[in-house]
């Protein structure tokens, strides 16, 4: 019996990979929906699905999701830009749609997949862990919040599980696009460093490269959300790697992986903002999910460097 499995904001990064592995599960049938504000056709050359241009919560979509038209939806359709200060556009776009989404999916009892954020911890202190230290420093930040306080709402009333997936700071194929539309703004560290090296220039960090955060490769992050698939509950749960990195850390071990050594160029960091320190507690990733990450930085480093240098831009081959 084949699946029919919807995917918001499936032309961007994390989504394109998501609709990529989906369509290599036998007897499913997947449907891209993206405005296009962030997301790139290019990522979706080599991804065998429907691609419908529109928003998250066209009234269109929103009927089809509740006449029953998917098996699941993977709700990853956003306003990813972390420094966009403007608190009614942010809620939206991030919240507002989704609750649409949620109103529309209980019609049907469609198992709905979302995107959180480690933003909801703000600078709270690490390891950080579901239901603790929720206080985000930004907007963005308590749009993916207010998002999984809306979806606990409906946990009891939703005949189908709701799952939220709290992503800490994602890299690896298929951000390339990303980068670009974004100006340099969104792409994860990982892409900005080796971008700069290729372009002569010498890696920047925040003073002084000690600031902690919890990478996590695109391969574990796609193993998340395909475990959610079959999550027997609804709740929501982190997907990080559980070891938190210096910035410092990443520079090193982008320099192994080119096989050189790089002198660093430290700044001001000029946003009050910006998270220290985050790290995932994944115990409850486990329960949930049946699911644990796999990939180190350098693991996940050398993969990603080397894909790079072969110019492989989209989302990856298998997961």
């Amino acid at each position: 019996m084949s699946e029919r499995i919807l995917v918001t904001g499936g032309a961007g990064y994390i989504g394109s990979n998501i609709a990529a592995a989906l369509t290599r599960r036998p007897g499913t049938d997947v449907l891209v929906v993206d405005d296009f504000s962030s997301g790139d056709w290019r990522n979706l050359i080599h991804v065998d699905c429907e691609v419908r241009a529109l928003d998250c919560d066209a009234p269109e979509l929103l009927d089809e999701i509740a006449a029953g038209g998917f098996s699941a939806i993977y709700h990853e359709a956003a306003i990813t830009d972390t420094t966009v200060m403007d608190q009614r556009f942010m809620i939206e776009v991030n919240t507002n749609a989704f609750a649409s989404i949620l109103e529309a999916s209980h019609a049907s009892s469609t198992r709905v997949i979302y995107a959180s954020s480690a933003g909801t911890y703000g600078n709270s202190p690490a390891p950080n862990r579901v239901g603790h230290g929720e206080e985000p420093e930004n907007i963005y930040g308590f749009s993916k919040l207010a998002m999984d306080r809306i979806a606990c709402r409906w946990h009891d009333r939703h005949s189908a599980p709701i799952i939220g997936l709290r992503y800490f700071n994602v890299y690896g194929p298929g951000e390339t696009h990303k980068n670009e539309k974004s100006g340099n703004k969104t792409a994860s560290m990982m892409l900005q460093l080796y971008e700069q090296v290729k372009a002569g220039k010498r890696p920047r960090l925040f003073k002084h490269g000690e600031q902690k955060r919890d990478f996590v490769y695109i391969r574990d992050v796609i193993g998340a959300n395909l475990a959610a698939l079959d999550a027997p509950r609804s709740g929501v749960c982190n997907v990080g790697s559980g070891a938190a990195r210096t910035f410092n850390d990443v520079v090193s071990t982008l320099g192994a992986s080119l096989g050189r050594k790089l002198d660093i160029d430290y700044f001001d960091n000029p946003f009050s903002f910006y998270q220290m320190h985050t790290e995932a507690d994944v115990s409850e990733s486990a329960a949930l999910l049946n699911w644990k990450p796999e990939w180190t930085l350098e693991r996940g480093m050398d993969e990603y460097v080397k894909l790079l240098e072969k110019a492989h831009r989209g989302p990856v081959e298998t997961a």
